[in-house]
Protein backbone atom coordinates (compact mmCIF):
# COMPACT_ATOMS: atom_id res chain seq x y z
CA UNK A 1 0.00 0.00 0.00
CA UNK A 2 3.36 2.16 0.88
CA UNK A 3 3.44 2.30 -3.08
CA UNK A 4 0.12 3.71 -4.26
CA UNK A 5 0.10 7.14 -3.75
CA UNK A 6 3.18 7.29 -5.75
CA UNK A 7 1.31 5.02 -8.58
CA UNK A 8 -1.82 6.85 -8.72
CA UNK A 9 0.53 10.39 -9.02
CA UNK A 10 2.39 8.67 -12.04
CA UNK A 11 -1.25 7.11 -13.70
CA UNK A 12 -2.61 10.83 -13.40
CA UNK A 13 0.17 12.63 -14.83
CA UNK A 14 -1.24 11.73 -18.37
CA UNK A 15 -4.84 11.43 -17.93
CA UNK A 16 -5.86 10.84 -21.50
CA UNK A 17 -3.44 8.02 -21.52
CA UNK A 18 -4.62 6.22 -19.28
CA UNK A 19 -8.47 6.36 -19.30
CA UNK A 20 -7.32 5.11 -23.13
CA UNK A 21 -5.32 2.72 -21.67
CA UNK A 22 -8.04 1.32 -18.99
CA UNK A 23 -10.43 1.29 -21.63
CA UNK A 24 -8.75 -0.82 -24.21
CA UNK A 25 -8.82 -3.21 -20.60
CA UNK A 26 -12.48 -2.53 -20.08
CA UNK A 27 -13.51 -3.35 -23.50
CA UNK A 28 -11.13 -6.90 -23.43
CA UNK A 29 -12.33 -8.16 -20.22
CA UNK A 30 -16.51 -6.94 -21.22
CA UNK A 31 -15.62 -9.11 -24.46
CA UNK A 32 -14.32 -11.59 -22.53
CA UNK A 33 -17.75 -11.76 -20.26
CA UNK A 34 -19.63 -12.27 -23.28
CA UNK A 35 -17.87 -14.70 -24.60
CA UNK A 36 -18.20 -16.82 -21.45
CA UNK A 37 -21.82 -16.15 -21.63
CA UNK A 38 -22.08 -17.57 -25.32
CA UNK A 39 -20.26 -20.29 -24.36
CA UNK A 40 -22.17 -21.61 -21.31
CA UNK A 41 -25.67 -20.80 -23.68
CA UNK A 42 -24.20 -23.10 -26.20
CA UNK A 43 -22.18 -25.58 -24.15
CA UNK A 44 -23.43 -24.85 -20.69
CA UNK A 45 -25.87 -27.75 -21.14
CA UNK A 46 -23.14 -30.39 -21.02
CA UNK A 47 -22.11 -29.22 -17.57
CA UNK A 48 -25.37 -28.78 -15.97
CA UNK A 49 -26.46 -32.49 -17.42
CA UNK A 50 -27.68 -34.71 -14.77
CA UNK A 51 -25.14 -37.12 -14.07
CA UNK A 52 -27.37 -39.78 -12.98
CA UNK A 53 -29.83 -39.27 -16.41
CA UNK A 54 -30.38 -41.24 -19.21
CA UNK A 55 -31.77 -40.33 -22.53
CA UNK A 56 -33.17 -42.77 -25.27
CA UNK A 57 -33.77 -41.88 -28.63
CA UNK A 58 -34.68 -43.86 -31.87
CA UNK A 59 -30.80 -45.60 -32.88
CA UNK A 60 -31.95 -43.91 -36.35
CA UNK A 61 -32.23 -40.88 -35.47
CA UNK A 62 -33.75 -38.00 -32.64
CA UNK A 63 -36.98 -37.34 -34.91
CA UNK A 64 -37.74 -40.79 -35.32
CA UNK A 65 -40.42 -41.75 -32.67
CA UNK A 66 -40.09 -45.01 -30.28
CA UNK A 67 -43.76 -46.68 -28.88
CA UNK A 68 -44.73 -45.57 -25.64
CA UNK A 69 -44.97 -49.41 -24.65
CA UNK A 70 -41.30 -48.88 -24.33
CA UNK A 71 -41.72 -47.34 -21.21
CA UNK A 72 -42.98 -50.27 -18.92
CA UNK A 73 -40.53 -52.43 -20.21
CA UNK A 74 -37.26 -50.31 -19.31
CA UNK A 75 -38.89 -49.44 -16.20
CA UNK A 76 -38.26 -53.25 -15.01
CA UNK A 77 -34.48 -52.99 -15.97
CA UNK A 78 -32.38 -52.96 -12.44
CA UNK A 79 -31.19 -49.68 -11.77
CA UNK A 80 -33.90 -47.34 -13.20
CA UNK A 81 -35.15 -45.19 -10.68
CA UNK A 82 -37.97 -43.07 -12.26
CA UNK A 83 -38.81 -42.54 -16.50
CA UNK A 84 -40.41 -39.99 -18.05
CA UNK A 85 -40.93 -39.16 -22.11
CA UNK A 86 -41.10 -36.20 -24.34
CA UNK A 87 -42.29 -35.31 -27.16
CA UNK A 88 -41.57 -32.27 -29.78
CA UNK A 89 -44.56 -29.86 -30.30
CA UNK A 90 -43.00 -27.10 -32.50
CA UNK A 91 -46.46 -24.49 -32.19
CA UNK A 92 -45.85 -21.37 -33.81
CA UNK A 93 -46.53 -18.40 -31.07
CA UNK A 94 -48.23 -15.43 -33.79
CA UNK A 95 -45.12 -15.54 -35.43
CA UNK A 96 -42.38 -18.10 -36.57
CA UNK A 97 -39.88 -16.35 -35.33
CA UNK A 98 -41.54 -16.02 -31.68
CA UNK A 99 -39.50 -19.74 -31.13
CA UNK A 100 -39.50 -21.45 -28.02
CA UNK A 101 -39.08 -24.86 -26.85
CA UNK A 102 -42.50 -27.02 -26.54
CA UNK A 103 -42.91 -30.18 -25.33
CA UNK A 104 -45.65 -32.62 -24.57
CA UNK A 105 -44.22 -34.51 -21.47
CA UNK A 106 -44.91 -37.55 -19.34
CA UNK A 107 -47.10 -35.58 -16.39
CA UNK A 108 -46.82 -38.47 -13.85
CA UNK A 109 -43.21 -38.16 -13.91
CA UNK A 110 -41.64 -35.21 -15.39
CA UNK A 111 -40.87 -33.56 -12.17
CA UNK A 112 -39.17 -37.14 -10.37
CA UNK A 113 -36.98 -36.98 -13.32
CA UNK A 114 -36.46 -33.42 -13.28
CA UNK A 115 -36.31 -32.25 -9.91
CA UNK A 116 -34.39 -29.04 -10.34
CA UNK A 117 -37.15 -27.67 -12.31
CA UNK A 118 -39.73 -26.16 -9.93
CA UNK A 119 -43.38 -25.84 -9.96
CA UNK A 120 -45.34 -24.49 -7.19
CA UNK A 121 -47.63 -27.49 -5.95
CA UNK A 122 -50.90 -25.78 -6.37
CA UNK A 123 -49.74 -24.74 -9.84
CA UNK A 124 -49.27 -28.28 -10.65
CA UNK A 125 -52.33 -29.59 -9.57
CA UNK A 126 -53.87 -27.02 -11.50
CA UNK A 127 -52.24 -28.19 -14.37
CA UNK A 128 -53.27 -31.83 -13.96
CA UNK A 129 -56.90 -30.99 -13.56
CA UNK A 130 -56.49 -29.10 -16.70
CA UNK A 131 -56.54 -30.98 -20.17
CA UNK A 132 -55.41 -27.61 -22.29
CA UNK A 133 -53.29 -26.88 -19.08
CA UNK A 134 -49.43 -25.53 -19.96
CA UNK A 135 -46.51 -25.13 -17.49
CA UNK A 136 -44.05 -22.49 -18.57
CA UNK A 137 -40.74 -21.50 -18.01
CA UNK A 138 -40.17 -18.28 -16.30
CA UNK A 139 -38.15 -16.89 -19.07
CA UNK A 140 -40.78 -17.43 -21.59
CA UNK A 141 -43.58 -15.92 -19.50
CA UNK A 142 -41.48 -12.74 -19.16
CA UNK A 143 -40.15 -12.53 -22.43
CA UNK A 144 -44.20 -12.56 -23.88
CA UNK A 145 -45.77 -10.98 -20.83
CA UNK A 146 -47.83 -14.13 -20.05
CA UNK A 147 -49.13 -15.15 -16.65
CA UNK A 148 -51.34 -17.56 -14.90
CA UNK A 149 -54.42 -17.42 -16.37
CA UNK A 150 -54.10 -16.42 -19.92
CA UNK A 151 -55.57 -18.08 -22.47
CA UNK A 152 -52.38 -18.96 -25.20
CA UNK A 153 -53.02 -19.66 -29.09
CA UNK A 154 -50.18 -22.09 -30.59
CA UNK A 155 -51.01 -22.90 -34.62
CA UNK A 156 -49.61 -26.36 -34.39
CA UNK A 157 -47.68 -28.02 -38.17
CA UNK A 158 -47.81 -31.62 -36.21
CA UNK A 159 -51.39 -31.63 -35.76
CA UNK A 160 -52.19 -30.36 -39.32
CA UNK A 161 -51.72 -26.76 -38.81
CA UNK A 162 -54.75 -26.51 -36.50
CA UNK A 163 -54.93 -24.06 -34.19
CA UNK A 164 -54.82 -24.85 -30.41
CA UNK A 165 -55.09 -22.90 -26.63
CA UNK A 166 -53.63 -23.78 -23.80
CA UNK A 167 -54.27 -22.09 -20.57
CA UNK A 168 -50.97 -21.28 -18.67
CA UNK A 169 -51.86 -22.77 -15.08
CA UNK A 170 -48.25 -22.74 -13.83
CA UNK A 171 -44.93 -20.70 -14.37
CA UNK A 172 -41.39 -22.90 -13.45
CA UNK A 173 -37.82 -21.69 -11.89
CA UNK A 174 -34.78 -23.66 -11.30
CA UNK A 175 -32.84 -24.08 -8.38
CA UNK A 176 -29.83 -23.80 -10.68
CA UNK A 177 -28.62 -22.99 -14.07
CA UNK A 178 -31.06 -24.88 -16.32
CA UNK A 179 -33.43 -24.09 -19.39
CA UNK A 180 -36.73 -22.07 -17.97
CA UNK A 181 -37.75 -21.27 -21.35
CA UNK A 182 -39.90 -24.40 -22.16
CA UNK A 183 -43.76 -24.84 -22.73
CA UNK A 184 -44.96 -28.07 -21.36
CA UNK A 185 -48.09 -29.84 -22.30
CA UNK A 186 -50.12 -33.07 -21.73
CA UNK A 187 -49.13 -35.69 -23.62
CA UNK A 188 -52.54 -37.26 -23.97
CA UNK A 189 -53.49 -33.60 -25.24
CA UNK A 190 -51.30 -34.38 -28.19
CA UNK A 191 -51.50 -38.28 -28.96
CA UNK A 192 -55.48 -37.17 -28.88
CA UNK A 193 -55.30 -34.87 -31.19
CA UNK A 194 -52.59 -35.97 -34.09
CA UNK A 195 -54.00 -38.15 -36.95
CA UNK A 196 -50.96 -40.09 -36.93
CA UNK A 197 -47.93 -41.23 -34.67
CA UNK A 198 -50.45 -42.29 -32.21
CA UNK A 199 -49.16 -44.27 -29.49
CA UNK A 200 -45.39 -42.94 -29.84
CA UNK A 201 -43.40 -40.33 -28.48
CA UNK A 202 -40.38 -38.53 -29.09
CA UNK A 203 -37.64 -39.70 -26.64
CA UNK A 204 -37.59 -41.13 -23.00
CA UNK A 205 -35.53 -39.75 -20.15
CA UNK A 206 -34.19 -41.88 -17.23
CA UNK A 207 -32.90 -41.51 -13.63
CA UNK A 208 -30.84 -44.15 -12.45
CA UNK A 209 -30.60 -45.11 -9.08
CA UNK A 210 -26.69 -44.40 -9.30
CA UNK A 211 -24.74 -42.73 -11.78
CA UNK A 212 -22.13 -45.48 -11.53
CA UNK A 213 -24.50 -48.03 -12.90
CA UNK A 214 -25.15 -45.76 -15.99
CA UNK A 215 -23.40 -47.52 -18.46
CA UNK A 216 -24.66 -50.90 -17.35
CA UNK A 217 -28.65 -49.83 -17.84
CA UNK A 218 -27.82 -47.89 -21.11
CA UNK A 219 -26.44 -51.20 -22.91
CA UNK A 220 -29.67 -53.46 -21.33
CA UNK A 221 -31.70 -50.48 -22.62
CA UNK A 222 -30.27 -51.32 -26.04
CA UNK A 223 -29.28 -54.65 -25.61
CA UNK A 224 -33.23 -55.03 -25.05
CA UNK A 225 -35.16 -53.85 -28.03
CA UNK A 226 -31.99 -54.96 -30.25
CA UNK A 227 -33.66 -55.87 -33.84
CA UNK A 228 -36.73 -54.95 -33.39
CA UNK A 229 -38.54 -52.35 -35.73
CA UNK A 230 -37.57 -49.59 -32.99
CA UNK A 231 -33.55 -50.12 -32.15
CA UNK A 232 -33.06 -47.43 -29.71
CA UNK A 233 -29.94 -45.84 -28.44
CA UNK A 234 -28.92 -44.66 -25.30
CA UNK A 235 -26.47 -42.56 -23.86
CA UNK A 236 -25.88 -39.95 -20.96
CA UNK A 237 -27.70 -36.63 -20.54
CA UNK A 238 -24.34 -35.46 -20.62
CA UNK A 239 -23.04 -36.83 -24.25
CA UNK A 240 -26.80 -36.16 -25.42
CA UNK A 241 -26.52 -32.64 -24.88
CA UNK A 242 -22.29 -32.56 -25.64
CA UNK A 243 -23.83 -33.85 -29.43
CA UNK A 244 -25.95 -30.88 -29.89
CA UNK A 245 -23.29 -29.17 -28.96
CA UNK A 246 -21.18 -30.43 -31.62
CA UNK A 247 -23.72 -29.48 -34.08
CA UNK A 248 -23.37 -25.86 -33.93
CA UNK A 249 -19.42 -26.45 -34.83
CA UNK A 250 -16.29 -25.73 -33.16
CA UNK A 251 -17.79 -22.86 -30.10
CA UNK A 252 -15.37 -23.37 -27.79
CA UNK A 253 -12.18 -23.18 -30.36
CA UNK A 254 -14.03 -19.55 -31.93
CA UNK A 255 -14.33 -18.40 -28.37
CA UNK A 256 -10.47 -19.53 -27.40
CA UNK A 257 -8.89 -18.11 -30.71
CA UNK A 258 -11.04 -14.56 -30.36
CA UNK A 259 -10.02 -13.98 -26.99
CA UNK A 260 -6.55 -15.27 -27.92
CA UNK A 261 -6.01 -12.69 -30.36
CA UNK A 262 -7.79 -9.81 -28.35
CA UNK A 263 -5.49 -10.43 -25.44
CA UNK A 264 -2.12 -10.70 -27.41
CA UNK A 265 -3.28 -7.58 -28.99
CA UNK A 266 -3.90 -5.98 -25.35
CA UNK A 267 -0.68 -7.20 -24.22
CA UNK A 268 1.30 -5.36 -27.18
CA UNK A 269 -0.96 -1.78 -26.22
CA UNK A 270 -0.52 -1.83 -22.65
CA UNK A 271 2.94 -2.84 -22.83
CA UNK A 272 3.89 0.07 -25.17
CA UNK A 273 2.01 2.25 -23.14
CA UNK A 274 4.32 1.59 -19.82
CA UNK A 275 7.10 1.81 -22.27
CA UNK A 276 6.64 5.21 -23.40
CA UNK A 277 5.85 5.85 -19.66
CA UNK A 278 9.19 4.69 -17.91
CA UNK A 279 11.30 6.19 -20.85
CA UNK A 280 9.38 9.69 -19.82
CA UNK A 281 10.19 9.16 -16.46
CA UNK A 282 13.76 8.37 -16.73
CA UNK A 283 15.03 11.18 -14.94
CA UNK A 284 12.57 11.10 -11.77
CA UNK A 285 13.26 7.44 -11.48
CA UNK A 286 17.25 7.92 -11.15
CA UNK A 287 16.36 11.03 -8.55
CA UNK A 288 14.59 8.21 -6.70
CA UNK A 289 17.77 5.77 -6.76
CA UNK A 290 20.09 8.46 -6.28
CA UNK A 291 17.88 9.07 -3.03
CA UNK A 292 18.27 5.68 -2.05
CA UNK A 293 15.31 3.67 -3.33
CA UNK A 294 16.41 0.09 -4.20
CA UNK A 295 16.01 -1.37 -7.59
CA UNK A 296 13.36 -3.64 -6.42
CA UNK A 297 11.37 -0.84 -5.46
CA UNK A 298 11.36 0.66 -8.84
CA UNK A 299 9.85 -2.84 -10.35
CA UNK A 300 7.64 -2.75 -7.59
CA UNK A 301 6.65 1.00 -8.94
CA UNK A 302 6.26 0.39 -12.28
CA UNK A 303 4.75 -3.70 -12.31
CA UNK A 304 2.14 -1.63 -9.91
CA UNK A 305 0.92 0.76 -12.03
CA UNK A 306 0.67 -1.66 -14.91
CA UNK A 307 -1.15 -4.05 -12.64
CA UNK A 308 -3.46 -1.72 -11.27
CA UNK A 309 -5.00 -0.15 -14.74
CA UNK A 310 -5.34 -3.36 -15.89
CA UNK A 311 -7.34 -4.17 -12.57
CA UNK A 312 -9.53 -1.19 -12.81
CA UNK A 313 -10.23 -1.48 -16.46
CA UNK A 314 -10.85 -5.40 -16.07
CA UNK A 315 -13.15 -4.82 -13.25
CA UNK A 316 -15.19 -2.64 -14.91
CA UNK A 317 -15.32 -4.71 -17.77
CA UNK A 318 -16.55 -7.94 -16.18
CA UNK A 319 -18.99 -5.83 -13.70
CA UNK A 320 -20.53 -4.45 -16.78
CA UNK A 321 -20.83 -7.88 -18.12
CA UNK A 322 -22.14 -9.59 -14.83
CA UNK A 323 -24.79 -6.86 -15.27
CA UNK A 324 -25.73 -7.40 -18.41
CA UNK A 325 -26.95 -11.21 -17.21
CA UNK A 326 -28.72 -9.67 -13.99
CA UNK A 327 -30.96 -7.70 -16.46
CA UNK A 328 -32.83 -10.98 -17.64
CA UNK A 329 -32.12 -13.00 -20.88
CA UNK A 330 -32.49 -10.56 -23.93
CA UNK A 331 -32.37 -13.74 -26.09
CA UNK A 332 -34.24 -16.33 -24.23
CA UNK A 333 -35.64 -17.44 -27.57
CA UNK A 334 -32.59 -18.44 -28.49
CA UNK A 335 -29.79 -18.86 -25.62
CA UNK A 336 -31.90 -21.02 -22.69
CA UNK A 337 -29.09 -19.97 -20.41
CA UNK A 338 -27.67 -16.78 -19.99
CA UNK A 339 -25.51 -16.57 -17.28
CA UNK A 340 -21.76 -15.43 -16.60
CA UNK A 341 -20.25 -18.26 -14.27
CA UNK A 342 -18.12 -17.83 -11.19
CA UNK A 343 -15.62 -19.34 -12.33
CA UNK A 344 -15.06 -17.13 -15.71
CA UNK A 345 -14.76 -14.23 -13.06
CA UNK A 346 -12.09 -16.08 -11.63
CA UNK A 347 -10.28 -16.69 -14.61
CA UNK A 348 -11.58 -12.66 -15.55
CA UNK A 349 -9.44 -11.65 -12.70
CA UNK A 350 -6.45 -14.03 -13.26
CA UNK A 351 -5.86 -13.21 -16.71
CA UNK A 352 -6.02 -9.10 -15.37
CA UNK A 353 -3.23 -9.66 -13.14
CA UNK A 354 -1.48 -11.78 -15.84
CA UNK A 355 -1.55 -9.34 -18.45
CA UNK A 356 -1.12 -6.71 -16.34
CA UNK A 357 2.29 -8.20 -15.16
CA UNK A 358 3.30 -9.12 -18.74
CA UNK A 359 2.87 -5.75 -20.16
CA UNK A 360 5.01 -4.29 -17.34
CA UNK A 361 7.74 -6.46 -16.80
CA UNK A 362 9.96 -5.59 -19.70
CA UNK A 363 9.87 -1.65 -18.66
CA UNK A 364 10.00 -2.67 -14.91
CA UNK A 365 13.50 -4.34 -15.56
CA UNK A 366 14.44 -1.37 -18.27
CA UNK A 367 13.77 0.80 -15.55
CA UNK A 368 15.51 -1.25 -13.11
CA UNK A 369 18.95 -1.21 -15.21
CA UNK A 370 18.80 2.39 -15.88
CA UNK A 371 22.74 3.47 -14.88
CA UNK A 372 22.49 6.36 -12.61
CA UNK A 373 25.08 8.88 -13.85
CA UNK A 374 23.34 8.09 -17.58
CA UNK A 375 20.00 8.50 -16.24
CA UNK A 376 20.61 11.83 -14.04
CA UNK A 377 22.04 13.51 -17.13
CA UNK A 378 18.78 14.24 -17.62
CA UNK A 379 17.67 16.01 -15.10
Amino acid sequence: MRFLPLILANLFRKKLRTTLTIGSFFIALFLFGLLAIVRVAFVGGTEIAGADRLVVVNKVSIIQPLPISYRNQIARIQGVKYITHNNWFGGVYQDPKNFFAQFAIDSDNQRLVFPEQLVPEPQWQAYLKDREGAIVGEATAKRFGWKIGDRIPLKVPLLGGDNCEFNIVGIYTAKQAADITQFWLHYEYLDEHRKFNKGLIGWYVIKVDNPDSAVRVAKAIDDLFANSPYETKTETEKAFAAYFAKQLGSIEFLILAIGAVVFFTLLLVTGNTMAISVRERTSELAVLKAIGFTDRFIVFLVLGESVLISLIGGVLGLGFAKLITMGGNPLAGVLAVFILPNYALVLGFVVMILVGILAGIIPALNAMRLRLVVALRRV
